[in-house]
């Protein structure tokens, strides 16, 4: 759904990312320092509840943003990679876990709804990244989808700073069940991708059969 904004942030950050260059900073170390900051703040405030809800949100929601700003950094450089993708996407499922494994953690013993619609939307959210991935394996482009990562993180960070200021704690319940039917909507929507394309060309060989079986 946020997808539209990607084009205007680009251009936001773009300033920033050519200082950084300038700096000798490299896409990659962006990326890492990021995930780390995300995954700190995480792991550190979420946890104990309360007004850190909000704290750690507004934390991880500025690190969030060298999400972006790599990403720019690594076009304007010309050094986008292989590697850097790689990076870029499984550091973000680090993060996720962090994320979403934190709170799961810090309401266990307060509310075990919220905890358990933490675990199931960490769990369902994975499939998101996962059946893009497999799609474009088999050569599928398969973007399409309700709620992307940064959907998810936005809509939840909002429930959870609104939580953290005094808010009722089933506002961000509710919101974790929402964001997990959401990732599920969007596996599916994902796969409808790959059967409809599956059906004009059903066939496969070369290495992408091999894959097939790991």
């Amino acid at each position: 759904m946020l997808g539209w904004l990607r084009p205007f942030m680009a251009k936001v950050w773009k300033a920033p990312a050519k200082g950084l260059l300038r700096l000798g900073v490299t896409p990659n170390a962006v990326t890492v320092f990021g995930t780390v900051g995300a995954v700190a703040a995480a792991l550190w405030f979420f946890p104990k509840g309360g007004f850190n809800l909000f704290t750690g949100t507004m934390v991880i929601m500025v690190f969030a943003f060298t999400d972006m700003l790599d990403g720019t950094m690594a076009r304007l450089s010309g050094k986008a990679s292989r590697f850097g993708a790689f990076l870029d996407s499984t550091l973000d499922r680090v993060a996720d876990a962090a994320i979403f494994g934190s709170l799961a953690w810090g309401f266990i013993d307060v509310d075990r709804q919220t905890a358990l619609a933490a675990f199931v939307c960490l769990a369902v959210g994975s499939f998101v990244p996962y059946a893009r991935a497999r799609a474009e394996g088999l050569g599928i482009e398969a973007k399409v989808g309700i709620a992307e990562r940064a959907d998810r993180l936005v809509v939840g960070g909002i429930a959870a700073v609104l939580v953290g200021l005094g808010l009722p704690l089933a506002i961000l319940t509710y919101t974790l069940w929402a964001l997990a039917l959401a990732a599920a909507i969007t596996v599916v929507q994902r796969g409808a991708v790959v059967a409809r394309a599956s059906r004009k060309d059903p066939t496969l060989s070369g290495p992408v059969a091999q894959r097939t079986t790991t």
